[in-house]
């Protein structure tokens, strides 16, 4: 999914696309085909519809229209969304305010005046920062402290939820708001979803969680299968970088992917979409305000920046409005945007080959004399994520994989796991034993092997299946005192 924040905009494009090249590519590219016949995609193309078009239609600076659009008292003056930012110089956009203050911190750049730097510690500048465009519509003598922003929907989530005073924007509980509702009642009513990635914006990052530190433990048993998606994706995604959401980002209470990785099991990943290396192909990775004016000027024309003007504030007077605008940051430059989605579709396609794929791999019958046989079964997976992952093994979500075996004819009296194929001993299963539960399902590019002890007499035929939520089902027979059999997936 994309867009749960309605002004990261690019992340609905790349669900889009994603949409759009697996619908064109099917039938036409051989891997392309194969991936869309094993594995099943739900694509949301924006959690926030709201926040988006609010983005788009009304001023807004690159990081407002974040959260969903219902209202909220943020001054707690009884009024709600009272006092947001105005257009003052009617550009359409939401930018930046300055006033002459002989005492300020910034001066204009000499050979550029549209970029404003701070001066050394202890030096006098001549311009101070006011904030974003508004003016004090309350008469609280504050600006721009009341907007129309509301619930920011990736706090929402029942995943370490903390109230407002700790994660803001968290809303009044976990799931108080109809897109994180419908969004969870979706994956839940759909048990086979084993991997979900999640498209923000932006700073170039293949995010997996905790949000917290506390929480490592969820994530050890399936370390492994995390870091090496991750290091595909750096390969992948030039000058993104593969992080841990608490250690490298900041603390993230109520998250969405959190949600999924720590109370279901999915493997899951935020990318944030867009970074600075991109601006000038690596030559730099964090351009300063020339070179950014540089590209602004040379490659966009300055469509992303507002001349300075003279503006009469209401409380502050003659101020200066203008500077970059809402498309200036965080949203990927629309003539590189094509590049941008598609290399992060194919990180989706490439996590979602990473999807559990079963086989069996080697069937044997043998006889033991006085009508008694035994069955071996070898199911090897063949995708890094496992068929049930570390964390529901732990935490027993989920069904377990199954494992069973008939004898048309005939009887299993026992079964049992082995740790080789040739093992003389095995872990006995025991009350069913032509029915054996997997809770810790199929190791990723691992295998497990089962042996079935069954009276029948020769010519009977075993059928075997293997049932897992999050894997392929399988199905295949052996006839008893007949030819070795070539296992038959389904």
């Amino acid at each position: 999914d994309g867009n749960i924040h309605g002004n990261e905009i690019q992340a609905g494009e790349v669900v889009l696309y994603t949409l759009w090249y697996l619908t064109k590519e099917y039938g036409h590219n051989q891997e392309i085909t194969e991936l869309l016949d094993r594995v099943s995609f739900y694509l949301l193309v924006s959690v926030n519809p709201d926040g988006r078009e609010n983005w788009f239609e009304n001023v807004n600076n690159s990081s407002t229209s974040r959260h969903n659009r219902t209202e909220d008292d943020d001054d707690r003056d009884g009024l709600v969304n009272e006092d947001g930012p105005e257009d003052l110089d009617g550009d359409g956009s939401i930018t930046r305010m300055w006033i002459r203050d002989p005492n300020g911190r910034f001066v204009r750049n000499r050979f550029d005046d549209r970029i404003f730097e701070l001066v050394p510690p202890g030096e006098r500048g001549e311009w101070t920062s006011l904030g974003w465009e508004g003016i004090d519509n309350d008469g609280d003598g504050r600006v721009n402290e009341d907007g129309d922003d509301g619930i920011d929907m990736n706090r929402n989530w029942a995943a370490d939820w903390q109230p407002n005073y700790v994660q803001f924007g968290a809303g009044d509980y976990p799931f108080s708001v109809p897109e994180t509702i419908a969004i969870r009642d979706f994956v839940l009513a759909h048990p086979n979803i084993a991997a979900l990635q999640s498209y923000h914006n932006a700073g170039g990052m293949i995010l997996r969680g905790p949000g917290a530190a506390y929480l490592n433990d969820a994530y050890a048993p399936d370390l492994g299968v995390y870091q090496e998606i991750q290091r595909i994706g750096e390969q992948m995604l030039p000058y993104y970088r593969a992080l841990v959401t608490y250690q490298d980002l900041y603390e993230v209470h109520g998250g969405e992917t959190n949600w999924a990785s720590e109370s279901l099991g999915i493997v899951a990943f935020t990318n944030e979409m867009w970074t600075g290396g991109k601006y000038f192909q690596g030559a730099t990775t964090n351009p300063n305000e020339e070179q950014m004016a540089l590209f602004r000027e040379r490659l966009q024309f300055n469509a992303d920046l507002t001349p300075y003007t003279e503006i009469e504030h209401p409380q502050y007077g003659t101020v200066l409005v203008g500077g970059p605008n809402k498309w200036s940051s965080r949203n990927t430059p629309t003539f590189m945007l094509e590049e941008e989605c598609h290399r992060n579709a194919a990180f989706t396609l490439f996590h979602a080959s990473c999807m559990a794929e079963v086989s069996f791999d080697r069937v044997e019958a043998e006889a033991l004399g006085g009508g008694m046989w035994q069955v071996t079964v070898e199911i090897r997976n063949g995708q890094p994520i496992p068929t049930r992952t570390g964390r529901q093994a732990a935490r027993d979500i989920g069904r377990a994989d199954l494992l069973t075996c008939e004898a048309s004819g005939g009887r299993v009296v026992a079964s049992g796991r082995l740790n080789n194929w040739r093992e003389p001993g095995l872990r006995e299963t025991r009350f069913e034993p032509g029915r054996v539960l997997l809770p810790s399902g199929v190791p990723g590019r691992g295998s497990i092997i089962h042996r079935f002890f069954i009276e029948a007499p020769e010519g009977t035929t075993v059928t075997l299946r293997f049932d897992a939520e999050r894997a392929n089902d399988l199905e295949t027979s052996v006839r008893l005192g007949g030819e070795a059999v070539q296992p038959r997936n389904r």
